[in-house]
């Protein structure tokens, strides 16, 4: 009845609309998640990953390949190759599932780089490696010491075990360029291709029983410039990887991006191999230079007579006396030298 009728308003005549986000109380306790099964992240593109469920540690895991998403809950937190995660859902690994990623384990190591050096801000390219393997050419294209000296500080920084790969070597010769790296005491490992078996068929790589019996059982990251090899090197360790292959440009001398995004590989003798997109450039704006000389025992137990602040290579730096003193043994000024170069990567600008 309207006011007309001599009825007034009161409050039964008002409706309430319903909580449009529902009745049940909000709660701080998110869910446990007790049925989540572990599983190993393979690639990750565009919010889609790529997961191994199962033992992954096994010289023949046999579980399901899953296509995952992040949870919600997990905030921003990146899911990057490598990872070890916890599934829900449907993890049959049947076309058209899809299952969550409700946690990240703790990881053992994360490889990083910056957009640049003046960036801080930490990209992940690879979660729980033993290695990093630098894949570089001998020739064709040149190599790049400034980017592989960065390679190795983010080595350093995150605790893994650098390796040099060097390929090409059927075009020039290793003593020269394995020398500016002998004091770091990095190991090396050389390849070159042999003549091609026939028409289609893959070109032979000597050294290549080398690069298995250093990669075997562990799990490797392989970081390289584009034109290097990588790509082919990563088909010859593992039959059926398929990665596409490309050629250096006559013109600039470097070569033709031909992986996009980094894939974690099964070899066949056990352990994995992380393919990652070609790089050309590996920014260290996030690297502790601190760190960097903790990874030399020798020359870091001369630090204690630094000045505060001590960028290791200035005037009052105290290393120059301790490696005099013979504090750091015969290959101490080399070791030292090697150090700074290091250090000034890090902080340098310009062509890496």
């Amino acid at each position: 009845m309207s006011r007309r009728a001599g009825r007034r308003w009161d409050e039964s005549d008002v409706r309430i609309r319903p909580n449009p986000r529902g009745t049940r109380p909000r709660s701080k306790e998110r869910p446990r998640h007790a049925d989540a099964v572990g599983a190993q992240v393979l690639t990750v593109d565009r919010g889609r990953c790529t997961c191994l469920v199962g033992d992954f540690c096994s010289a023949d895991p046999t579980g399901p390949v899953v296509t995952a998403m992040r949870a919600r809950e997990l905030g921003r937190g990146g899911v990057v190759v490598g990872d070890l995660v916890d599934l829900v859902g449907d993890v049959s690994g049947r076309a058209g599932t899809l299952a969550r990623i409700v946690r990240i384990r703790q990881r053992s190591s994360v490889l990083r780089r910056s957009a640049d050096d003046d960036d801080p801000v930490e990209r992940p390219l690879v979660a729980n490696a033993d290695q990093l393997a630098v894949v570089t050419a001998l020739a064709d294209p040149e190599p790049r010491p400034r980017l592989i000296d960065r390679c190795l500080v983010a080595a350093y920084d995150a605790g893994l075990s650098p390796l040099l790969v060097l390929t090409k070597a059927d075009l020039r010769a290793p003593e020269g360029f394995c020398a500016r790296y002998a004091p770091l005491d990095v190991p090396f490992i050389v390849t070159r291709l042999g003549q091609d078996p026939g028409e289609g068929a893959p070109a032979r790589i000597g050294g290549l029983d080398a690069v298995r019996d250093a990669l075997a059982g562990t799990v490797t990251a392989l970081v390289g410039h584009s034109g290097v090899g990588k790509s082919t090197l990563v088909n010859a360790l593992v039959p059926g990887a398929d990665r596409d292959t490309g050629r250096v440009n006559d013109v600039t001398g470097r070569g033709r991006h031909t992986s996009s995004s980094a894939v974690a590989l099964r070899l066949p003798r056990g352990g994995w191999v992380v393919d990652t997109p070609g790089v050309r450039s590996f920014g260290l704006g996030h690297v502790d230079p601190d760190r960097i000389v903790h990874h030399f025992p020798d020359l870091a137990a001369g630090t204690g007579g630094c000045p505060r602040g001590c960028t290791h290579d200035e005037p009052e730096c105290a290393l120059d006396a301790h490696v005099a003193s013979g504090g750091a043994g015969a290959a101490g000024p080399a070791r030292l030298d090697s150090l700074r170069r290091l250090l000034r990567t890090r902080s340098a600008a310009g062509e890496q």
